[in-house]
């Protein structure tokens, strides 16, 4: 039995990200029942009923096949490896039992299926096929279930070294750049403002100014609202002062249980990677506060001195990189 989505707001039923997420989620569980044991009846069994394709689709006019019936086919297609779609085609054609559950009528000829994945789906969402395909052929491995091929579980290297000197500011944001374009797809659909329907500016321009000002040293929220304008690719971007409102609404609880979220799905995914499971060099920090001047009685356990052995008292946390 699955457990159901509540009717809320806050979910988005076009994010792609939220889809990679809940097939991570599914298929783990779905793998670890000792009668599943098929990758193939995992993706007739995946629930995307609830998933809003046509946000996702070019096609505008009436056609032959649902989003949702190429998505599971398309996603066969990866989970064997295969380069063609004569092979999907051909593999459909001999297996009309897993045809049917799949709610193919017929099997798509080769053009349609092209068609369909260049043209059809976005990029954005043909990602997501591949990486929902990577996702539950992992999760079959690791509890034990046969696959048709092995996947990959090194992350790919993104741009080479250009040197041994240090990269000037710009440089160092143009990379951050890429990768901050990646995690937010992992990591926007933990936070939530809880705005309600109907806003002019997306939720996810105000995580995006304030990854933006988070990047950049002594830039206020004003100022880097205006500077965001112009370096943003979207349409609306909030302002400092609407941007500062919004932060200021969420409840330090609130904050709280949303990073905890956001941090589980960053590790959900790289989870997936062998350089996971590797021997790694940690930097431990210790930081502290200002010398603490107030009456600390029972506080002594949270504010217990400094670093230098000295009569003061400070405030102390630790970061771990």
């Amino acid at each position: 039995e699955w457990p159901a989505y509540d009717s809320t707001p806050l979910y988005d039923r076009t994010s792609l990200a939220g889809l990679e997420s809940d097939v991570r989620t599914i298929s783990e569980t779905w793998f670890s029942h000792e009668s599943h044991n098929s990758v193939e009846k995992f993706v007739c069994s995946l629930p995307l009923a609830y998933f809003k394709f046509e946000t996702h689709d070019r096609y505008a006019g009436s056609t032959s096949y649902e989003m949702d019936t190429l998505f599971r086919v398309f996603m066969l297609k990866e989970l064997h490896g295969w380069n063609h779609e004569t092979a999907l085609v051909g593999f459909l054609e001999c297996h009309p039992e897993l045809r049917e559950q799949l709610g193919l009528e017929s099997v798509p000829n080769q053009s349609t299926l092209w068609r369909s994945w260049h043209e059809r789906f976005t990029g954005e969402l043909r990602e997501t096929v591949e990486t929902a395909a990577r996702t539950a052929l992992i999760n079959a491995q690791n509890a034990g279930v046969s696959v048709p091929r092995d996947p990959d579980r090194t992350l790919p290297q993104r741009g080479d070294s250009t040197g041994d000197s240090d990269p000037d500011e710009q440089t160092v944001l143009e990379q951050a750049g890429t990768i901050t374009d990646h995690v937010s797809r992992v990591v926007f659909p933990a936070f939530s403002m809880d705005r309600g329907e109907g806003c002019e500016i997306h939720e996810n321009a105000y995580w995006d100014l304030q990854t933006y000002l988070g990047l950049r040293e002594n830039l206020a929220a004003n100022e880097g609202a205006r500077s965001f304008i112009y370096e943003s690719t979207r349409s609306r971007t909030p302002l400092g002062h609407a941007h500062r409102d919004q932060i200021r609404d969420l409840s330090i609880a609130e904050i709280r249980e949303m990073y905890r979220q956001a941090v589980k799905r960053l590790l959900d995914e790289v989870a997936e990677t062998e350089q996971f499971f590797r021997a790694g060099i940690v930097a431990i920090d210790i930081t502290e506060a200002e010398p603490f001047t107030g009456d600390r009685t029972g506080h002594e356990d949270e504010i217990i001195g400094t670093k230098e052995k000295t009569d003061e008292y400070a405030y102390q946390w630790a970061t771990v990189q």
